[in-house]
């Protein structure tokens, strides 16, 4: 047995696995509310500030960008200080950042402060396939992932579906944005015991050498699973931002095109924890990966070509979609490594590719809205990238080269 086998191995026996579990449950639920909370005061906000569809557009976009540039950044941080301790550490700036909303009538204080959650999501995010593969049972690492998945997309849903009333029960869309601090204490109380068992055990155990810190940049199926997740992210986030102000253009009031918003998040709670569940018994994932882009395109056609008729069932498809198709990239971030430091290197690169382009799609969205007046062009430039997504799937054969 390899040293790296056995050190992992070890780890498992941390804490009991469904202790782990919880605890991974409880920082995953922080991973989106940061965002997610934004799109349904975006007008309240853009009214009250004087910002532009861009500006807005770009409140969701910097949370983004922050994670896919601050991605070799938390694989760094977690070869130095462990992947456990680390994830410590992003729940901290997570709640640091939401917190600091509560002055968002200064406009520095909203962007700083989404600045700091925004690195917080991109540590987390980054790591937790890795401890993914680490802490828990191979045959339990679809469970797991779809798990996660489950709390971030369910950490989505809330924040959408009680922007627009913690509002008025608190008195202001900055402490409505703040509120969700309370969920980043959560996990960060949660999430300390494994994060100092480990500690105590990375002290006693020293990492080997594991192939040094370089990120697979030359690797093919790195390129193929990072360039997969760049479309499905651009696509997740250009939705994710201009799903309810696109209805409150057409008169929907703010607070039902949150509970909208609400519906393309829950929908993605449940094909986010069905979808990798299912890759511990199917083996070639691209069973699952194509029902998920077809979903999608669907829920975007929809969405192009009668948003009113149909609304509910669009963003529905288009949430099982979209859940499906990102927590099934999960999972092959762990099927495609070789070991628990490499899934943090793909994990790594991957993220750093993917969500720095995803990164321009709520703020692309929004110009090309301001230039045609309304998000027709949007949709149909969504609809097109589904089929892109499509075709990459067609690449992902079972049995391709991990990556080291």
């Amino acid at each position: 047995m390899s040293t790296t086998t056995t050190s992992t191995a070890s780890t498992r026996t941390l804490a009991p696995v469904w202790l782990m579990a919880l605890a991974l449950v409880a920082v995953a639920a922080n991973l989106r509310t940061a965002i997610a909370s934004v799109p349904p005061l975006a007008r309240t906000i853009a009214e009250d500030l004087d910002l532009s569809n861009a500006w807005m557009g770009a409140l969701t976009t910097l949370p983004v960008l922050c994670m896919g540039l601050f991605a070799p950044v938390a694989q760094r941080l977690g070869a130095r200080i462990g992947a456990a301790l680390s994830v410590e550490v992003a729940v901290v700036c997570v709640g640091l950042g939401t917190l600091c909303r509560l002055a968002g009538s200064h406009v520095w204080a909203l962007y700083l402060g989404t600045f700091v959650a925004g690195v917080g999501i991109a540590i987390g995010g980054t790591l937790l396939p890795r401890l993914v593969k680490a802490l828990f049972p191979p045959e339990r690492a679809g469970l797991v992932t779809g798990l996660y998945m489950f709390a971030m997309m369910g950490g989505a849903a809330a924040s959408s579906a009680l922007a627009v009333p913690l509002q008025g029960w608190l008195g202001s869309w900055q402490a409505s944005l703040a509120s969700w601090s309370v969920i980043a204490l959560v996990g960060t109380l949660a999430w300390a015991p494994v994060a100092a068992r480990a500690a105590r055990h990375r002290s006693a155990n020293p990492p080997a050498d594991e192939g040094g810190h370089g990120l697979p940049w030359r690797h093919p199926t790195a390129w193929l699973v990072a360039g997969y997740l760049t479309v499905q992210s651009f696509e997740f986030y250009s939705c994710l931002a201009w799903i309810a102000p696109s209805y409150v253009d057409r008169g929907w009031s703010p607070g039902t095109a949150g509970y909208l918003l609400s519906v393309f998040s829950a929908a993605q709670l449940i094909s986010g924890l069905v979808a990798p569940a299912l890759t511990d018994r199917i083996h070639d994932h691209r069973a699952l990966l194509m029902p998920a882009a077809v979903l999608g395109l669907l829920g975007l056609l929809g969405l192009l070509l009668a948003p009113e008729s149909g609304a509910w069932v669009w963003v529905t498809l288009l949430g099982l979609g979209q859940g499906a198709a990102f927590a099934l990239g999960l999972v092959l971030l762990v099927d495609y490594s070789a070991t628990p430091a490499g899934s943090g290197r793909l994990a790594a690169m991957a993220f750093f590719v993917s969500y720095t382009v995803a990164s321009f799609g709520p703020a692309s969205m929004g110009a090309v809205r301001d230039l045609t007046h309304g998000f027709h062009a949007t949709w149909l430039v969504l609809a097109t990238l589904m089929v892109v997504q499509a075709g990459l799937v067609l690449l992902m054969r079972p049995g391709r080269a991990r990556t080291p």
